[in-house]
């Protein structure tokens, strides 16, 4: 019998006040949080806290469905190289989140777990569930008043049944079962909420910790990729290995406000957003994503300077 529960996080403001839940139904969930987070800390501590409370239960299989493919790849795929660094990537810098990290490379020892990507906020039960109570614990910590912790793990004789709402859930085009090392999920399927997918692997790309470390940002870049930079040059894949391993960096990033999201034809979508960098000028930018054997990689990027009046 297999355990299926969703994990999801949530940061108000980002970084700002955090929540993070997990949920298998309205007996079994349970939720907390931060008065200050991030959401990838809300994205790791629920998966963190789901192992913990099931741990009576080693034998039984965890099926674990998350939004967040920076939560999957950091758990299975570069956690085991982070560790044996030290806890400290490619160039040396220490691995953010680390604490979390390390609680969770002791928690899942032993234990049977696959993911499976689904996109948020696009009306999957329990992963709406799931975001539902990371927000309410966000917002609880925002607010100063208690959260609603949930009941916990109180199907302790056994696991769920594996008729449970989740299981009737058939992996779809946009939804990729991932073991331990697995790849990241196809391109969504024509009516779905692409924006939530798209927007999750631009976040994934723009997240600084990942943008410093060549094996790890190559994750989400096509075998053509390009990208013409604020400043008028032009990068593709062996550009930026060049730059990451000689320990130069890629241009900062920032808040984002998204302009549109929409599947161009079969095979692309576009993204596009103004942000904000850490330094310099408001950006426009459009990302081009293209559907992929291993899912959605980054193909074009551009970013343009926005012009004020």
């Amino acid at each position: 019998m297999t355990i299926i529960a969703a994990a999801d996080g949530s940061a108000l403001g980002n970084p700002g006040p955090a929540g993070w839940a997990w949920y298998v139904d309205q007996d079994n969930w349970a939720a907390g949080g931060w008065d200050h987070g991030t959401n990838n800390m809300g994205e790791l501590q629920a998966v963190l806290e789901l192992f913990r409370a099931t741990e009576h239960l080693p034998e039984e299989e965890l099926r674990i469905l998350c939004d967040s493919q920076y939560a999957i790849n950091c758990i299975s795929k570069w956690m085991p190289g982070w560790k044996k660094k030290g806890w400290k990537k490619a160039d040396g810098k220490p691995v953010l989140n680390q604490d979390i990290l390390k609680e969770l490379d002791r928690a899942i020892a032993g234990r049977k777990y696959t993911f499976e990507w689904v996109k948020g906020h696009a009306g999957h039960e329990l992963n709406e569930a799931a975001d539902g109570h990371a927000r309410a614990a966000a917002t609880a910590h925002q607010q100063g008043s208690a959260v609603e912790a949930g009941p916990g793990y109180t199907a302790g004789g056994g696991p769920v049944a594996s008729n449970a709402p989740a299981a009737s859930h058939a992996p779809a085009a946009e939804d990729a079962v991932l073991a331990p090392g697995g790849q990241p999920a196809a391109a969504p399927e024509p009516g779905v909420d692409i924006a939530a997918t798209v927007f999750e692997l631009e976040q994934g790309f723009l997240d600084p910790q990942i943008r410093t470390s060549f094996a790890e940002l190559n994750d989400f870049l096509h075998p053509g990729y390009q990208e013409v930079t604020r400043h008028g040059g032009l990068l593709d894949v062996a550009t930026v290995r060049t730059m990451l391993e000689s320990g130069a960096s890629l241009p900062s990033t920032g808040a984002v406000q998204v302009l549109a999201a929409r599947e161009v034809d079969a095979q692309m979508v576009l993204l596009a957003y103004r942000m904000k960098p850490a330094e310099g000028p408001v950006l426009v930018v459009s990302s081009w994503w293209q559907s992929t054997e291993g899912g959605l990689k980054l193909r074009f990027r551009q970013e343009t300077v926005e012009q004020t009046a």
